[in-house]
């Protein structure tokens, strides 16, 4: 699978979770949050001029600080939560690059 079928898929299978799960809950804001997440990835992957690590990085990084501003960790729970979905997205994004990039 190519890392587009790959975050394809995730969208999907998050969708599924999300019309299954009735009432509002931090899994459910979390689904939301990773749907919007991969389209705003894969909306970035089809702009060549893009260097899609790099913006997720930088994202990451503006997330770490927004965290670091927040006064309990209750405050900076959906914040952690969009750093780790972003996390996982850039593991699958940065890891195929690096592997085409090797098979050079």
């Amino acid at each position: 699978m190519t890392v587009d079928q790959i975050l394809q898929q995730e969208i999907k299978d998050s969708e599924i979770w999300l019309s299954r799960t009735q009432e509002d809950s931090t899994y459910k804001r979390d689904l939301k949050k990773r749907i919007e997440l991969i389209n705003w990835v894969l909306q970035n992957m089809k702009n060549p001029n893009v260097e899609i690590c790099s913006l997720i990085e930088s994202r990451m990084n503006e997330t770490i600080q927004e965290i670091k501003k927040k006064a309990s960790i209750f405050e900076s729970d959906i914040l952690d939560s969009e750093l780790r979905i972003l996390d996982w997205i850039f593991y699958q994004v940065c890891m195929d690059q690096q592997k085409k990039l090797a098979a050079l």
